[in-house]
């Protein structure tokens, strides 16, 4: 995602929210971030800024943005979650589960599978969410060095 704060503030108006200084810095960390943050890193980045912001508001904020849509929430092998800026467009993640590398692919062949399941179960899908395990190329070269 493109941080753009105006964007940003019209999206939360809309939905009736109010634009606080805390879900401001919370998108900007994760937008100037090239990488996955824990809950814990966003906050330690966010307190550079906002020295008296805690947890707890890092969690709700990083949940809210979440189910925006600004925020992706990645799951880790370990049960931890793990939040970057949202991508424009379908995007899935590969983690390695030896060292919690995160990479995004947005390649998806999965449109016609939803499309067979949607008949079949008449069910109407919005949207699907994939996540592939597995280790990265440096873990599998540590595993084969071990």
């Amino acid at each position: 995602m493109e941080y753009d704060e105006g964007r940003v503030m019209g999206l939360l108006r809309q939905r009736g929210l109010r634009c606080t200084a805390q879900r401001l810095a919370v998108l900007k960390v994760l937008d100037e971030t090239p990488h996955h943050l824990s809950a814990q890193e966003v906050l330690s980045a966010v307190r550079q800024d906002l020295p008296r912001v805690g947890l707890a508001t890092i969690y709700r904020t990083l949940e809210l943005l979440a189910d925006l849509g600004l925020v992706a929430r990645v799951h880790l092998v370990d049960g931890c979650h793990r939040y970057t800026a949202a991508s424009s467009g379908h995007r899935h993640q590969l983690i390695c589960s030896r060292c919690g590398l995160v990479v995004e692919f947005g390649e998806c062949a999965l449109s016609g599978l939803t499309e067979t399941i949607a008949r079949r179960t008449e069910f109407a899908i919005e949207g699907h969410w994939l996540q592939l395990y597995g280790r990265c190329r440096d873990c599998r070269r540590g595993v084969a060095l071990a």
